[in-house]
């Protein structure tokens, strides 16, 4: 396996606690029972991830991000945090505003799928991109199976940063992948057009249609490289979102072991470029 000497970052997991009445689950995703932070990081100690951008669980928690404030404080050198962001709320700027104090944290999030049915000049949206700015956050935007709006709020806001989520793909949470997983593909090509963007190759594994290891994504996704560059891709698993389709070890293996990958790119997706794109990096 290559030995790769800068740090290697996770761009996106989400850990939660157990369903309790004192943090109870907004819905019941076919995820684990509890992955905790320590577990989280455990699961990384074995498979030799240094450091992950933790996104609080919008499915577990909605806009309530105590919990990755908990373990941030926990793992200050192992987690860096991003909450998502409630478009509906008039006071969302403030809300920015006071997230930007938190020991860890390094971006905001917006959901932007077609059930959250928001249009591109939907004016929360406009207040929280303009006070990401203001505050030098990154904003995650998860617009898969609907790209056409994220790619009208990329453009509403060319002084934004933003941090496309999962490929812009939509992606199973359950096995088999979709006959065609990547019909999408050219939207995404065609939006490493907008320079205020980077982009996740999260979960990347679940669009697969073979088993492990998975050989299937490389030609699409080799596509993506080519158009984003590899300084603008942020590997990530997805983890535990992904959890029904594939384990932690299978969803990080496959890219330190491709051989479709130089040195030099693998240390770019797998840390440099998410160290870059938050501005954070964990103690090696």
């Amino acid at each position: 396996m290559p030995i790769i000497d800068s740090p290697i970052i996770d761009s996106q997991v989400h850990a939660y606690e157990a369903n309790t009445p004192k943090r109870p689950w907004a819905t019941q995703p076919n995820w684990p029972p509890h992955v905790t932070g320590d577990e989280m990081v455990a699961a990384m100690d074995k498979v030799g991830v240094d450091g992950a951008i933790f996104i609080s669980a919008f499915s577990q928690y909605r806009y309530d991000a105590s919990y990755a404030m908990e373990v941030a404080r926990a793992h200050p050198t192992r987690m860096a945090i991003v909450k998502p962001v409630d478009p509906d709320d008039p006071a969302v700027a403030d809300v920015i505003a006071e997230w930007k104090k938190v020991p860890g944290a390094v971006g905001i999030r917006i959901m932007l799928r077609k059930e959250e049915k928001r249009p591109a000049d939907h004016p929360g949206l406009d207040r929280i991109l303009r006070a990401a700015v203001r505050h030098d956050f990154p904003v995650n935007i998860l617009c898969w199976d609907n790209v056409e709006a994220g790619t009208a709020v990329i453009d509403r806001h060319p002084e934004t940063r933003f941090i496309i989520d999962h490929l812009a793909i939509l992606q199973p949470r359950v096995p088999p992948a979709p006959p065609n997983p990547w019909a999408d593909l050219p939207k995404v090509l065609e939006l490493a057009k907008r320079a205020n963007a980077v982009i996740k190759v999260s979960g990347a594994c679940t669009l697969s249609r073979e088993p492990y290891p998975f050989n299937d994504i490389w030609d699409p996704l080799q596509r993506v490289f080519d158009a984003w560059g590899f300084e603008r891709c942020l590997w990530g698993t997805d983890w535990t979102r992904a959890f029904a389709v594939v384990n932690y070890e299978q969803a990080v293996k496959p890219f330190l072991e491709t051989k479709r990958l130089s040195d030099s790119e693998r240390a770019m997706l797998m840390g440099g470029a998410c160290a870059k794109a938050y501005g954070w990096s964990p103690a090696k």
